[in-house]
């Protein structure tokens, strides 16, 4: 592809990405993860991923992206806000009643909402070049998206290990393209937290233990999402939950890239449902499966189940 063709793509990729809502746009070049995999693997050796075993499967395609897609030449990564500007009642949680969401569990599932979307960047691709490949993933196969949004120049790992945008905070949901055909990468952006540890200061159960690195066993946000409903909350943990029913924002929380960056979706599927960020604990005390069921269909915190969510409010009236 000459140089003129390639920014030609690059720019319709672009606008097409930004008139479908998308904070950004941005690709690397598929070359193998090597340092990002090596990290990886010490991770995973050292027991921080808790149970959640499927992540030491896959380790050669999460390191060689052309192992997932034959002949690889570019990763496209996109970004889409998840922040609507709400917030919780605070009356609510400090007496006690009701626990809170995370704010990307506040709608609907972001698989759902944008896949279609990231089918449409797709099409674009196959439009323009009929006979390319692409594959792509939302948090759905062997990919380091954080890994590649940090090559791509969407953003920097932050201490807390999400990916900060300079001009979007942290607040996005990441999405992967990859291509066969080779587009003009983009540059990686310099890591701006500097001196700043409010995020590992702020975590309650010291889950942030270096920079970049989060100990899943200690991490509100695997507790109350990825540990099986069968497995009780230890002590140490659910005394120092701080009202946290799914999920954890709190080093997201006391961010300063986060300090007047989020830009508002206007998306209507990430707004609250029945405009609650949160969940009572009487509510679901009563509730059964059938009712489960019916309220988060197409929520992310179906996957939960209703023992999980039991469990998860038991814990935090203790």
């Amino acid at each position: 592809m000459s140089p003129d063709t390639s920014t030609m793509l690059k720019n319709k990729l672009k606008a097409h990405a930004s008139e479908l809502g998308f904070l950004d746009l941005k690709i690397a070049k598929a070359t193998e993860l090597i340092s990002e995999s090596a990290n990886l693997q010490k991770w995973l050796d050292d027991g921080m991923h808790a149970d959640m075993h499927w992540l030491e499967r896959n380790q050669d395609k999460r390191r060689n992206i052309g192992l997932v897609l034959e002949n690889a030449k570019s990763v496209i990564v996109l970004s889409h806000s998840y922040f609507t500007g709400a917030n919780y009642p605070q009356t609510e949680i400090e007496t006690g009643k009701a626990g809170k969401i995370s704010r990307y569990a506040w709608g609907d599932d972001y698989h759902d909402v944008l896949m279609p979307k990231v089918k449409e960047i797709e099409s674009l691709i196959s439009h323009n070049f009929p006979d390319s490949k692409t594959l792509c993933y939302i948090d759905t196969g062997p990919i380091l998206e954080k890994q590649w949004a940090v090559r791509a120049g969407i953003g920097w790992q932050g201490k807390n290990s999400l990916v900060l945008s300079p001009d979007y905070g942290s607040y996005f949901f990441l999405c992967v393209i990859i291509s066969t055909i080779e587009i003009e990468p983009d540059t990686a952006i310099a890591d701006k937290c500097g001196t700043c540890v409010k995020c590992i200061k702020a975590c309650p159960t010291d889950a942030i233990v270096a920079n970049g690195v989060v100990d899943s066993r200690k991490c509100l946000s695997y507790w109350t999402i990825e540990a099986k409903h069968h497995i009780e909350i230890p002590t140490e943990i659910s005394k120092k939950m701080e009202g946290w029913i799914f999920g954890c924002d709190i080093c997201q929380e006391v961010c300063p890239w986060n300090k007047n960056k989020p830009k508002i979706t206007d998306f209507v599927s990430f707004q609250p449902r029945h405009d609650s960020t949160v969940l009572h604990h009487d509510f679901i005390a009563q509730m059964s499966e059938i009712e489960f069921s019916e309220r988060f269909r197409k929520s992310p915190i179906k996957r939960l189940k209703l023992l999980g969510l039991k469990r998860n409010s038991n814990a935090l009236q203790l």
